[in-house]
């Protein structure tokens, strides 16, 4: 008796048109079809919040960016930080000439954990990194609890 053997029928379609899926997918997936809001710069900048010492510090990388450029907010526990670069620059000798522009913009919006005080934050802009302290109110910081018995 000859074993039966499970076989997939559309086994063929991967095999034969696996290519032609692959390019479809890389066809749709092109910024051509993406919406508006994907070409936003909102979201773009790299953070890095925690607790440190009764303030909530937090960490952006802006390399490049001058204090100047920096707008930083806090609003209803909703930091925001954005931050915009704009260079003109020419140049001319007896045989060349050039002018460049560039542009640069990032930002982020982060609810911030807790209930932190915006009237004493302190922000510092060293190495391309902006370091934010924002003290979290004593009430709002956690209370040892002594067990007994």
């Amino acid at each position: 008796m000859p074993d039966i053997v499970p076989t997939e029928p559309f086994r063929w379609i991967d095999r034969d048109f696996g290519n032609l899926r692959r390019m479809m997918d890389r066809v749709f997936d092109d910024t051509f079809f993406r919406s508006p809001t994907a070409f936003s710069d909102e979201g773009s900048l790299a953070l890095d919040v925690m607790e440190k010492d009764g303030s909530v510090v937090v960490k952006a990388s802006l390399p490049g960016f001058s204090k100047e450029e920096i707008d930083v907010q806090v609003h209803d526990g909703i930091l925001y930080i954005k931050a915009e670069h704009s260079e003109e620059k020419e140049e001319r000798d007896a045989k060349f000439y050039r002018r460049e522009r560039r542009y640069g913009a990032v930002s982020r919006r982060v609810a911030l954990p807790g209930a932190v005080s915006d009237a004493d934050v302190n922000a510092e802009l060293k190495d391309g990194v902006l370091t934010l302290s924002l003290p979290v109110p004593p009430k709002a910081q956690p209370k040892q609890i002594e067990i007994k018995g």
